[in-house]
Formats: C-alpha cells, sequence, structure tokens
C-alpha cells in the first residue's frame, strides 16, 4: 500500500509540475519509493531518534550513524543497520536525513574527510531538519549541489510525541522539483509539509514558529509568580491558564509536566533544555538583526535564560526555568 501510494503522489507532483523534468524526476522516483527506498539519519538525538522508529513503522530500511553508537541502540534493535561513518552512510542510502546539533556539528558531519559529502553521492538528496540561522541551508546548498546532488532543509515543528506519530509541521526551504522527489517520504514524518521559499525560508519559518514559545516560558513564570501567594495547588493553577484564553497549545499539551515540575522542584526528564532554546533564542536576534529588524521581547526573554543559566540550569529542561523563575529569577 505505502509503494502505490507513493509512487501515484510523485507521478501526479511531477506531472503538475516539473515539465521539463518530468522524465528524469519519474525515473529517479521510480528507484526511491514505496519498500525500495533507503533513508539514511545523521544524529540520533530524541527527535532523531523518534523519527527513525516512525519510518521504520511504515516500513522503511532505514540506517543511522551517531558520534555515539549507544543513542541508536534502539534503533538498532527495531531493525535499523548502522553506518561507521557519515561517509558510509550517504554512500548506501537514497536519501539522508540529518538533525543535528548546530552548525559547527553541520560543518564536521558534512564536511569532514569522512563526511556525508566525502564519498559518491550523485544524484541522492540531503534533507537538514537541524534549527539553524537562515543563512546556513543557503550554504549548505551551495556544498550539497557542487557534488551533483540534491539539498533541501525541512526543520519541523513539534517534539517527540508527535515525531513518533508523524503528526509533524515540516517548513521545507529549496526547489520545488527537488521536494516532489520526496514530498510522500516528508508526508510519513509530517502532517503538513510547507514549501515556504527557496533555501533559508524554512529555517526562518522555524524560527518566527519558536519565538512565541520561546516568550511565552518567560511569561508564564511571570503569570505564575502572581498566583504564587495564593498557595493553589500547581496541576490547578496550569489546568486554569490551559483553558484559558491565553493558553497555548504547548501548555495544553504539556501542562501535566510542567505542574509535576512545580511540585518536584525539579523535572525527570529533558525533553528542551536551556541552552537549545538560547541558541535559537540567539539565531532569531541575529536574523532580526540581519533583516533590520527590532525584537524586544526576544531579547529581554533571553537576558533572563542567560541569568538561569548562569545558574546552572543550561542542561535541565525548559520547564525549570519556572522553577528557577519562582525562587530566585523573579524576586526583588
Amino acid at each position: 500500500m505505502l509503494c502505490r501510494q507513493k509512487k501515484n503522489s510523485s507521478r501526479t507532483c511531477v506531472s503538475a509540475k516539473l515539465g521539463e523534468w518530468a522524465q528524469n524526476i519519474r525515473q529517479t522516483s521510480t528507484s526511491m519509493t514505496g519498500d525500495n527506498m533507503h533513508i539514511g539519519i545523521a544524529g540520533i538525538g530524541k527527535m532523531g531518534a523518534a523519527i527513525g522508529s516512525r519510518l521504520l513503522s511504515q516500513g522503511y530500511k532505514v540506517t543511522v550513524w551517531n558520534r555515539t553508537s549507544v543513542k541508536a541502540q534502539s534503533l538498532l534493535d527495531a531493525g535499523a543497520q548502522w553506518a561507521p561513518t557519515p561517509k558510509a552512510l550517504a554512500e548506501s542510502v537514497d536519501v539522508v536525513l540529518t538533525l543535528l546539533t548546530n552548525e559547527a556539528a553541520l560543518d564536521q558531519v558534512y564536511g569532514a574527510e569522512s563526511g556525508l559529502l566525502a564519498g559518491q553521492v550523485k544524484g541522492k538528496t540531503f534533507i537538514d531538519m537541524s534549527t539553524v540561522r537562515p543563512a546556513k541551508p543557503q550554504e549548505m546548498a551551495g556544498l550539497v549541489q557542487a557534488v551533483h546532488a540534491y539539498f533541501l532543509e525541512c526543520p519541523v515543528g513539534g517534539s517527540v510525541g508527535p515525531a513518533k506519530e508523524g503528526k509533524l509541521l515540516g517548513f521545507v526551504g529549496g526547489q520545488a522539483q527537488d521536494l516532489a522527489r520526496v514530498h510522500a517520504l516528508l508526508s510519513v514524518i509530517c502532517r503538513r509539509v510547507e514549501h515556504v521559499g527557496p533555501h533559508g525560508a524554512g529555517a526562518t519559518m522555524k524560527l518566527a514558529v519558536n519565538l512565541p514559545l520561546m516568550v511565552y516560558w518567560q511569561t508564564l513564570g511571570e503569570a505564575l509568580s502572581l498566583v504564587e501567594p495564593l498557595g493553589l495547588d500547581p496541576q490547578r493553577v496550569i489546568d486554569i491558564l490551559s483553558d484559558s484564553s491565553g493558553g497555548p497549545n504547548m501548555l495544553k499539551v504539556r501542562g501535566n509536566m510542567i505542574a509535576q515540575t512545580l511540585k518536584q522542584q525539579t523535572s525527570d526528564q529533558v525533553t528542551v533544555n536551556v541552552a537549545t532554546m538560547r541558541k535559537d533564542m540567539q539565531a532569531m536576534l541575529d536574523q532580526g538583526q540581519a533583516t533590520q529588524k527590532v525584537l524586544p521581547l526576544t531579547a529581554l526573554a533571553l537576558q533572563k535564560f542567560d541569568a538561569a543559566a548562569q545558574n546552572g540550569l543550561d542542561g535541565k529542561d525548559c520547564s525549570e526555568l519556572l522553577v528557577w523563575w519562582l525562587s530566585q529569577g523573579g524576586r526583588a
């Protein structure tokens, strides 16, 4: 069933959009659809593992690489194969997904002597799903195209739970004909795939999506400080806030975890750490400066998160920002 759906979807998109490239795309799609499509994943953190699990559950052949193999063990146990180097990974698959921590990691994994682009990769497709500054996908596209391969960026909105269920939001930057080759694949990972423009547009959209959420963590801490003197149960407070017009979807999804963190004064797990939030917020400010836009609330929130990091929270879950704000950060 998977093969028929992917084949029909690819050919319909080709005939509608690609014109003179139609025959070449059809030939590529024939060898890269259905059960024959072999996917490589470089970077097996929480999201990489979740996406890998989703692809395996949908019948895809998956090969993985990570700096530390132990993080990939759950995928290997589920049927994924292991590549000893990024080069070996890229040479053995049709499409490579990269989910890496930062731009320095991208440079190393793509550009090293044993990197993704070091081998025979002509005609392969690379999709970077990392959260980076918009200038980075533009740079990466040039490097990948120089070795006669295809490059797309597709940062995603959503966390581990939606990733396992194929319910992420994908923000694609790149050429339409390149997206046509892998649209069916991305649709297995994402409930909504949005082609938002050329290389760099996906990163811009991801930063815009994340910005209100980053600022909300600070405003939530301030809201909790107002009601703290009431002595109400944290679960009750979070429930009230999430049911109000000011309660974003994040609070509805993560409310129970947040309430538990407030009760215990610590988090049992790390979903998104403070260091990652600070990195993303700095990227937002950098992009604002590059486009001559002022982001005052983002700048102020980042100042508070920097202070939290200096107090030992950089590796902690973002929900612990609320605990820190109530105990230290918000004290007059």
